[in-house]
């Protein structure tokens, strides 16, 4: 049993007690004994915080340290539950899996290690709808901005999928930056500031891309070319772009990236990368927004003028694959500041990519098409049609890339197609 001692001369006993034991020459051997008597004599729990875990990993002696609590905690039955740490707490991790690899020998493979995981980690790390409600439900009753929390917890969701840092970052922007602008407008508002705005998570998403050439490729294949692809556990870029959060896949395996705002940054990442390549061929010339409201009508006509003077001489399967970077790449500088967008990943594949633009208060829904032929063209038709339904809209837009050696050269119009009005551009 630990020795008993008056609380309000506990933390000072400790202090001296811990001070005394770091002041001599020790191994780890006996360093583990003093932290087995530091926790016995200690009327709380005691929780050791380790910090920038990944930097030290390689440190031979920090990975021994780490095996020694390792085996502390795997001593409690016989040494007494409080003989160690009541928590270690290790900040910093990107994968727990390589300590695993590195803290465990192959002759210790006898014991039961917490980080041997005998069973899949399941537990859904990110906040739901409903529970970003409850938390606002909570700051309402304290601050009362009579917002209303379900529009709001929705938007939240919307742009952030439940990504803590992301959830907590939106409510953080609207408080101190936005003056308490708890609307959805404001919402999108805290989204468009954090997206413009650099933090660590954002340089370490992007830094990521840079030291792995695969999972760079794999990103721009699903996040601009539009290319559907199946989850597989197995697929080592897969599973480290999940390790990242980078991606999620749906109940039908289909993947597509975690969420509207890592879409975002990532979408100007290879935006930056393409308008360095063009060397200025994407820079607006014309003023595309008219009493504050975006003309989108004018952009499309004027993305195909550019594509005929810049791009007609370039091979049309570089085309095919780029052509919706191109577009964003062209539309980016027009809405930047003010603007936002997003592409919807349920309807994204090979054929189709819906494009959702804001401006001010107003949304645009441009569908992004590769040409396969007449009969996909009224399929393309009823798809926008059908999408611009769910949203409530009866208004869109249509641009086809068209590559083949005889495309028809057609000029842009409004189509009326099942109640709505859309506006069809072939590239």
């Amino acid at each position: 049993m630990g020795r008993e001692i008056p609380e309000a001369a506990e933390n000072l006993f400790l202090k001296e007690y811990w001070e005394k034991a770091g002041a001599k020459d020790s191994d780890l051997d006996t360093l583990s004994e003093d932290i087995c008597r530091f926790c016995q004599i200690s009327a709380q729990p005691v929780v050791l915080l380790i910090d920038e875990v990944d930097q030290s990993s390689n440190n031979q002696l920090f990975v021994k340290f780490l095996g020694m609590l390792r085996n502390l905690y795997l001593r409690r039955e016989d040494n007494g539950m409080n003989s160690t740490f009541y928590s270690v707490i290790l900040a910093g991790v990107y994968d727990v899996k390589n300590l695993k690899l590195k803290i465990r020998s192959d002759d210790e493979s006898k014991y039961n290690s917490p980080w041997n995981i005998a069973a899949d980690f399941n537990v859904d790390m990110t906040f739901h709808a409903e529970e970003i409600a409850q938390m606002l439900g909570d700051y309402e009753r304290d601050v009362r901005t009579g917002m209303d929390i379900r529009a709001v917890s929705e938007e939240i969701y919307k742009y952030t999928n439940g990504y803590p840092f992301l959830v907590s970052k939106l409510c953080k922007v609207i408080d101190e930056e936005l003056n308490l602008d708890w609307t959805v407008e404001g919402v999108q508002n805290a989204a468009k500031a954090t997206i413009f705005n650099k933090n660590t998570l954002f340089t370490s998403l992007t830094k990521n891309l840079e030291n792995y050439p695969e999972l760079k490729q794999f990103v721009y294949s699903l996040s601009i070319l539009g290319d559907t692809i199946n989850y597989d556990p197995n697929n080592p870029v897969m599973e480290f772009a999940t390790m990242f959060s980078i991606i999620k896949y749906d109940s039908s395996r289909k993947v597509s990236i975690h969420n509207i705002i890592f879409e975002e940054v990532l979408n100007n990442y290879f935006i930056a990368e393409q308008n360095i390549a063009d060397m200025g061929k994407l820079r607006p010339i014309y003023n595309y927004v008219k009493d504050n409201r975006l003309d989108m009508q004018f952009v499309l006509e004027r993305f195909r003028d550019l594509m005929r003077e810049e791009y007609r001489k370039e091979d049309g399967k570089f085309l095919e694959r780029q052509g919706r970077l191109i577009f964003l790449s062209f539309l980016k500088p027009i809405i930047n500041g003010t603007g936002f967008y997003y592409v919807e990943p349920q309807t994204r594949d090979n054929r189709r990519m819906d494009l959702v633009v804001t401006y001010g208060r107003e949304e645009f829904v441009v569908e992004l098409k590769i040409w396969r032929g007449d009969k996909y063209e009224r399929t393309g038709l009823e798809q926008l049609s059908e999408y611009l339904a769910v949203r409530g809209r009866h208004e869109g837009y249509l641009v086809t890339f068209d590559f083949s050696k005889n495309k028809a050269d057609r000029e842009p119009e409004w189509v009326e197609f099942n109640g709505t009005r859309i506006f069809c551009v072939i590239i």
